[in-house]
């Protein structure tokens, strides 16, 4: 049989079952039995078998498309994202929609109701800071939108989050860096009106002042978490008559924009400096030298994220609806960090 062209009435006959059954199978409808089930699902994977999205659409009253709200200019973490939800969703038949926003917007609730309209999405994924507006959540309640919001720190309404413990890996980051005996110790923090730097900050920070090594007030400063941002505070810290000899900074981006700096400067790395992020992006691995950072695994925070969200939508598996999805990003330890000993 040619696969290219099998129909829903192929995969029909082949099972020995009825179109509508084929169709409830697809749509996860739970009046299917457990071996009809198996057996269909068996034959649409052995044809590779994909329905016709518009088909589908009209059979049961949705578009198959889920969309992806964001303001955040870290366009290797939005990338990241996407891939990851594509992954989940591609198998299972749905569709992205991406749509940048402004947070900080009076319009920020409206436009995105009106976006999930307009486009008729059957749920969407909330990204920080975007995700940290409990108004807009509200909103989407209002309007009955399947959501699910990525975060850093904790929430007890697991069923509508995704969550990273970035507080705990910035500690950890802290306890690593003074391993390696640095005294003047700086950080450029993003924006602090984020949740998710506000995490980072204050792990990293309050892990300093246990340890008996607070942070300067001079040696943090606030970023923008983009590029220039990291060039431009990082040309600040190193240019202070008592300049610090490590920086941690929020994400990658000021950490590479840090490290462009400093080789503007002549200061070599890690030797006179060392220099360490946050997310592990592509770029961290790459760059001269390769950067020690906190690698945060985004994709997989995607693919939760698009379970849960299509457990929503569907309403046939409250286990993944209401599984508490948390990741614990960890150091991952190259070039860019090392002792004091050396400076």
């Amino acid at each position: 049989m040619n696969q290219e062209k099998i129909t829903i009435n192929d995969i029909a006959r082949l099972a020995g079952v009825s179109k509508r059954t084929v169709s409830r199978v697809i749509n996860q409808s739970p009046k299917v039995g457990e071996q009809t089930k198996i057996k269909v699902e068996k034959i649409i994977e052995q044809y590779n078998y994909v329905p016709d999205k518009q088909a589908r659409g009209l059979a049961s009253s949705r578009s198959y498309l889920l969309g992806l709200v964001y303001d955040n200019p870290d366009a290797l973490y939005i990338d990241d994202i996407q891939r990851g939800i594509l992954e989940f969703c591609s198998q299972k038949g749905y569709e992205l929609v991406v749509h940048p926003c402004r947070y900080k917007s009076p319009d920020l609730n409206n436009n995105v109701v009106n976006f999930v309209r307009r486009s008729k999405l059957d749920g969407i994924v909330l990204l920080p800071p975007a995700s940290e507006v409990d108004s807009l959540a509200d909103v989407l309640d209002q309007n009955s939108i399947p959501y699910v919001r990525l975060v850093s720190g904790f929430s007890e309404a697991s069923e509508n989050f995704v969550m990273s413990n970035d507080r705990h890996a910035a500690a950890e980051m802290a306890k690593y860096i003074t391993s390696l005996n640095h005294q003047k110790i700086a950080m450029i923090t993003g924006p602090l009106n984020y949740r998710s730097s506000r995490e980072r900050f204050e792990g990293f920070s309050n892990t300093m002042q246990e340890m008996g090594q607070p942070l300067a007030a001079d040696l943090v400063v606030e970023g923008t978490n983009q590029y220039e941002s990291g060039i431009e505070q990082g040309r600040h810290l190193l240019t202070l008559e008592n300049r610090p000899t490590a920086i941690f900074a929020n994400n990658d981006e000021m950490a590479s924009g840090v490290i462009k700096a400093a080789h503007d400067l002549g200061i070599k790395i890690p030797d006179e400096l060392s220099v360490c992020g946050f997310d592990d992006n592509l770029l961290a691995s790459r760059i001269i030298p390769a950067l020690t950072t906190i690698k945060r695994p985004v994709r997989e925070m995607a693919k939760f994220a698009a379970n849960k969200l299509i457990a929503k939508i569907e309403g046939g598996n409250p286990q993944a609806i209401s599984q508490n999805c948390v990741v614990h990003p960890e150091i991952v330890i190259r070039e860019s960090a090392g002792s004091a000993n050396k400076v």
